[in-house]
């Protein structure tokens, strides 16, 4: 098929899905000859417009695993601001080294349901937000280059296409309910109302934790207020220059060191095609 423009779009509060998506779009650019362009809608200010694609574009979509899901927070701009009119797609998830349970079923029916034609699918690990030690570093060198390594496979298979294909098969159930997180003593660790902290001996008050809130909750004039909802995306505490920022609920704190107790075997990318 011929295809006129290769696109990067991604949610990406800490930078792995961006890192993954990029080198994807990227290497498949390069491969195809084609000009590249990239859409970050992790800031509030990204997400005030419908972008629209078309049949010609071959478009690589990228979100987080957030409790085995697309981030729920995140789903309804998936769902409302990106028409695809026909364009090709290749759902890409990322998962902090536990699962990626149903977020890349998720996400390739949303494509689906929304005028993209899925031709591949991908969950690759990156370091996971809550921990500096659960699957630290990733994605790695290798990670990346199995990335653009699956990018050429993808270009490769686009060009000789004659017709749209059939949706990838992907698995997982896309209306599956949402992993339960549990702590250390197995229960369910509720945490939803926990929001980050700022350390007064710390903090210099840049402002730069409130620019880089994917979900605009931090105030802007008092960084340690965070009047907004906070989905513990941790952009502010992995980016803050003085770690100024923390989170110190109990449940939380359970339900990371359960993780990092568990889910320490470091996990394999998947890739379909």
């Amino acid at each position: 098929m011929k295809m006129e423009k290769v696109w990067a779009v991604y949610w990406s509060a800490t930078g792995t899905t961006e890192k993954v998506v990029s080198t994807m779009a990227e290497e498949a650019s390069k491969r195809l000859r084609l000009p590249l362009e990239k859409i970050d809608f992790t800031l509030p200010c990204m997400r005030e417009k419908v972008f629209s694609f078309q049949g010609t574009d071959l478009v690589f979509f990228g979100t987080p695993t957030y409790a085995g899901r697309v981030p729920n927070k995140v789903l309804p701009f998936v769902q409302s601001q990106f028409a695809g009119n026909g364009a090709l797609a290749v759902s890409v998830v990322l998962f902090g080294n536990r699962s990626f349970d149903n977020s890349l079923a998720e996400l390739a029916s949303e494509l689906e349901s929304h005028g993209f034609h899925t031709v591949a699918a991908s969950a690759f690990v990156g370091q996971h937000a809550f921990s500096d030690v659960l699957a630290a570093g990733r994605p790695a060198e290798a990670d990346l280059r199995q990335a653009a390594d699956f990018a050429s496979q993808v270009a490769d298979k686009v060009s000789s296409l004659t017709a749209l294909p059939g949706p990838i098969a992907v698995p997982g159930d896309p209306e599956a309910p949402y992993y339960v997180p549990k702590g250390v003593d197995g229960q369910s660790a509720k945490f939803l109302k926990a929001k980050p902290k700022t350390d007064p001996e710390k903090c210099v008050s840049c402002g730069l934790c409130a620019s880089i809130c994917p979900m605009g909750a931090i105030d802007p004039a008092d960084v340690s207020s965070v009047p907004g909802l906070c989905i513990k995306c941790h952009a502010c505490i992995k980016r803050c220059p003085t770690h100024a920022k923390y989170l110190d609920d109990p449940a939380f704190l359970s339900h990371k060191a359960m993780l990092e107790q568990t889910f320490s075997e470091p996990k394999v990318n998947v890739v379909i095609l």
